[in-house]
C-alpha cells in the first residue's frame, strides 16, 4: 500500500497567479508558509519557516485566485510531486510542489473585503444594517494566557 498526502496550513507568501492550459483549464499557483517553534537542547526557543509551492486546477484554482491574497490563512490538501524540465542554461531543473485537491480558506483579516455571493433570504434583506453585522458567527478566544509547557504533548 502506497500513500502520497500532504496536508499544509499557513499563509500565502505572494497572491495567487492564474493561468490557463492550451485545453482551457484554470491553473493557480501560489506559495504558502508554515512555521515551527521548538526549544533546542539548552532550553532556548527556535523558530523556523518552511516555504512550499502549491498548483490547484479547475474550478478551485478559479476561486482560489478570486479570494485568496498575500497573508491569507489557508489549509491545503493535495499529493506530493515533482517535476524536471531542462533551463535555459542546459541544468536539469526540479520543482517539488504540492498539487492541491482540496483548498479550504482561513479566517479573513480585518479590513479586508471580500465579494461575495449574496445568499442571505429575502426576509433578511428587510432587516437594518446594524442587525445584519451582529449575525456574523465569531468565536471568543478566552484573554488568558497559555504558557506551552503546561501543554502535555
Amino acid at each position: 500500500m502506497y500513500l502520497n498526502k500532504a496536508i499544509v496550513i499557513g499563509n500565502l507568501t505572494r497572491d495567487p497567479e492564474k493561468k490557463a492550459l492550451p485545453s482551457g483549464i484554470s491553473v493557480t499557483t501560489f506559495s504558502v508558509a508554515t512555521n515551527r517553534v521548538w526549544k533546542d537542547k539548552d532550553g532556548n526557543k527556535q523558530e523556523s519557516a518552511d516555504y512550499h509551492n502549491i498548483v490547484v486546477f479547475g474550478r478551485q484554482a478559479e476561486t482560489t485566485a478570486q479570494y485568496l491574497s498575500k497573508g491569507s490563512s489557508v489549509l491545503v490538501e493535495g499529493r506530493m510531486q515533482t517535476r524536471s524540465w531542462d533551463g535555459q542554461d542546459g541544468q536539469k531543473r526540479y520543482r517539488t510542489e504540492i498539487v492541491a485537491d482540496r483548498v479550504q480558506f482561513g479566517p479573513r483579516r480585518e479590513g479586508t473585503a471580500v465579494a461575495a455571493p449574496n445568499t442571505q433570504k429575502a426576509t433578511s434583506d428587510t432587516a437594518p444594517k446594524s442587525a445584519k453585522k451582529e449575525e456574523i458567527d465569531t468565536i471568543e478566544y478566552p484573554e488568558e494566557d497559555i504558557n506551552p509547557d503546561d501543554i502535555p504533548f
